[in-house]
Order: C-alpha cells, then sequence, then structure tokens
C-alpha cells in the first residue's frame, strides 16, 4: 500500500465555492423574496390542498433505492400526488436553495439537512406547525427541521484483516503503535469526533489532544466515510470510519466487515424541512409528516435509515436493523439535539482539521 499522505479537502473546496455563490445571491436579498406558505389547520385539509399541487420535489443525499419503499408507500396512501426524488449532496443544496430563495424561485419542496448543513438549514426552513399534522414535538428540531432517520458514525474493521482478539474497543486503542503507518483511515474532515464534543466526560479540548496523537500514527485520509469504508472492505486498510448504513449493507453482500465496538459515538442524525417558498407546500408538508410515521419509519428501516432513540437505549434492540447492530457492537451515543450543538460544531470541526493535520488547501 502506498505510504498515506496529507490530502487537500475536495469538501472543504466545495463548501467555499459554495460560500462565494450564496455571498452573492444573498447581496441582492438572501431569501428576501421567499414567504411562508399558508397551510390548512387540518391534516384532512392538508391532504385536500396536497392532492391538488399533485406533485412533491424531494431532495436528499441518499440513493433513491434507499428512499423507495416510503415513496411507494406514500404514493399508495395518497394516489393523487407524484413524488419526484432527487439525490444531491447537502452542501450543494444549501446553495442552490439559497440562490433560489433569494430569485424567489425554489424548485425543492422537500429538503434535507444534517451535521454542517443543519445551521443555513433551519435559516432556510418555513416555520410550520407539525403537532397539525401528526409529528412529535421530540421529533421537531427548532422550527422547521423534523427528525427522520439516523446514521451513527462508527468504526468498521476487515474480518479477515483484524483477528477478534485484537479489535480496538476504545479511542485510545486506536493510539497503538500496531495501527501505525496507513493501517487506519478517517476521514480528513474531522467530523468522526462529534461524539467527543458531545459526551460531557470528554470535550473538544480531549478530542483535539487525541486527535494530534492520532495523526502522529500516520492514518490513511480520505475526504467521506463511503472511500474510508471502502477501503476496509477492500483491505487496504485494516480499520477505518463510516457509517453503520455502510456496514450493514456491505455484510448484506457478504464483505468481511464489522462494527468495532468503540464508542462513544453520535446519532447523526438527518432532518427534512418544508424550505420557504417552496411551490407545493401542502404536499411537503404531508410528505415530510408521512415519513415520520410509524409505517413510513418501518419502511425506512428496511434500508437502514430510520429513527434511532435520541440517546443510548437497548431495551429494544430489535426495533430496527441499524438499532441492533449499534446495540450489539455495545455502542454507546450521544444525540445533537439542539441548534446550538450544531454551531458549536461547525466552529469545532476546523480545529479537529488542524488538529490531525488534515486543513490544507
Amino acid at each position: 500500500m502506498n505510504p498515506p499522505t496529507k490530502r487537500g479537502n475536495p469538501r472543504r473546496r466545495a463548501l467555499a465555492v459554495g460560500t462565494v455563490l450564496v455571498t452573492a445571491a444573498c447581496m441582492t436579498g438572501c431569501g428576501a423574496k421567499a414567504e411562508s406558505a399558508d397551510l390548512p389547520k387540518s391534516m384532512s385539509a392538508l391532504v385536500k390542498q396536497a392532492v391538488k399541487e399533485g406533485v412533491v420535489d424531494w431532495s436528499a443525499p441518499k440513493p433513491q433505492s434507499q428512499m423507495q419503499p416510503a415513496i411507494d408507500l406514500f404514493e399508495k396512501k395518497y394516489p393523487g400526488i407524484e413524488v419526484k426524488y432527487t439525490n444531491t449532496k447537502a452542501p450543494d443544496q444549501v446553495s442552490q436553495l439559497r440562490m433560489e430563495q433569494a430569485a424567489g424561485k425554489v424548485s425543492v419542496d422537500v429538503a434535507n439537512a444534517g451535521g454542517l448543513t443543519v445551521g443555513p438549514s433551519a435559516d432556510m426552513a418555513d416555520d410550520i406547525d407539525w403537532s397539525r399534522y401528526g409529528v412529535a414535538k421530540e421529533n421537531v428540531l427548532d422550527k422547521g427541521l423534523v427528525y427522520i432517520w439516523a446514521v451513527p458514525k462508527v468504526w468498521a474493521y476487515n474480518t479477515e484483516k483484524v483477528a477478534p482478539a485484537d479489535v480496538p474497543k476504545t479511542w485510545n486503542d486506536l493510539l497503538d503503535p500496531r495501527w501505525s503507518g496507513g493501517k487506519v483511515a478517517a476521514e480528513s474532515r474531522a467530523s468522526f469526533l462529534t461524539a467527543w464534543d458531545l459526551d460531557p466526560s470528554l470535550g473538544q479540548t480531549k478530542a483535539l489532544a487525541w486527535a494530534k496523537k492520532f495523526a502522529a500514527r500516520k492514518p490513511h485520509y480520505a475526504s467521506n466515510t463511503t472511500q474510508t469504508e471502502a477501503s476496509v472492505e477492500s483491505g487496504e486498510v485494516s480499520i477505518g470510519t463510516s457509517l453503520i448504513n455502510l456496514v450493514l449493507e456491505a455484510k448484506k453482500k457478504g464483505v468481511p466487515v464489522e462494527v468495532a465496538p468503540l464508542s462513544p459515538t453520535n446519532a447523526n442524525e438527518s432532518y427534512l424541512y418544508v424550505p420557504r417558498g417552496a411551490r407545493h407546500p401542502a404536499a411537503a408538508a404531508l410528505l415530510t409528516s408521512f415519513l415520520s410515521s410509524d409505517p413510513a419509519q418501518q419502511a425506512l428501516a428496511r434500508t437502514y435509515n430510520s429513527r434511532i432513540p435520541a440517546r443510548t437505549d437497548c431495551s429494544h434492540p430489535d426495533d430496527t436493523p441499524v438499532l441492533a447492530a449499534i446495540c450489539k457492537a455495545n455502542l454507546k451515543w450521544y444525540p445533537t439535539s439542539t441548534l446550538a450543538d450544531y454551531n458549536r460544531l461547525t466552529n469545532f470541526f476546523p480545529k479537529g482539521e488542524e488538529a490531525l493535520g488534515t486543513d490544507i488547501g
């Protein structure tokens, strides 16, 4: 294997370009022309208006195949409404919506928010009283963001490269010299350090100290978790940062990967919202509320995309495949439960990149 090298962060560059575009759009009055929707106060009236609209444009950073089971259920329950789905990267969606709201021509009815895009998305989301449409209060973040699925960040290992007795059980185990020289893969963007900030017993200071020691082991850096997971699956590295759904999908195909019992981690919540100025606001609100319902959650669970309890809770581990997997690995997880948490993490990640030595480009 080639020795690991520090790489520039394509995501950082993409976000920088997006920021320039957003700034240019905002100079003309960002969001000034995007107005809140006048939605009905009852579910029955919402359905009537949604059917009249006839279509809903949904955009999220997931393959359509993973969302299709829930889409099929929705279209079966509401046959007069067509769901048009687009797989869009989260940073790209933020830039797109900022410009469209400024121009008063919003093309997305239901948008996705997660991680660093939660803060800007909250500013673009319509202020909807979700309780009118059956969405539980605990599944609403701030005004307009509805918690729909979680994809916990995990450490994955190749079972053909790592003996059971050698599997790391703590973050400090990864500092063992045996994992030096590119045997461990990690995201260069440092978001895998999120759990350190959320765990009250850890915190940012300890996270940065750990990151510097980890960097000294010369890990293999990649720009995202899809790439780190791929390097674990291929055996290029022994262990790497990943997402629970990527590991479960790989295992289903017979790939020799498993979730390491390495805690803590974070729930890694994803939210849906209706942007101000959406063309089909009633259909958008109806789809979002439906995706929060039990039938839709059961459908999403089959593709590893449903909600999990906000905090560590393995009292019913068989509720979803994701919950079963993280409970089997004895993982402890924490929620990012407020906008203040997300804003704090936005400031933390650049510090984490500096400690990892990946703040290049």
